[in-house]
């Protein structure tokens, strides 16, 4: 069975990833039985809430970042000197595992902080 207890070892900082309907199904195999409203209820009375993660772990950035920049400027610059059309697209690929921001939330008492860019380099 799958652990469904995580937190950050660090701080102590302990989250579950069990919703609320899950917790009244265990506490039902012990024979106490309660709604999912309820739990909700208990956990909320206890300093938990609804938490998206955090974005406050900062990369640092690259060092080349203003390199990209001025680089993508020349051409901009080359191709409009030449009347020829220029398009600028973001395409970033979202499939990161780990320590990112995702869009699910946990019952836990504080956020959970993760990295700050969704880069795969992290």
């Amino acid at each position: 069975m799958v652990n469904d207890t995580a937190g950050d070892p660090m701080t102590g900082l302990k989250w579950t990833r069990k919703t609320t309907e899950k917790v009244a199904r265990e506490l039902a195999k012990i024979d106490i039985a309660v709604d999912a409203k309820t739990v909700g209820r208990i956990v909320k009375k206890l300093g938990y809430s609804l938490r998206v993660n955090a974005k406050k772990i900062s990369s640092g950035g690259s060092p080349d970042r203003n390199a990209q920049f001025e680089h993508i400027n020349a051409l901009r610059e080359r191709f409009s000197s030449r009347g020829a059309p220029v398009l600028s697209v973001d395409t970033k690929k979202k499939e990161n595992v780990g320590n990112f921001k995702n869009d699910g939330a946990a019952w836990s008492k504080e956020p959970v902080a993760v990295h700050d860019h969704d880069f795969r380099s992290l």
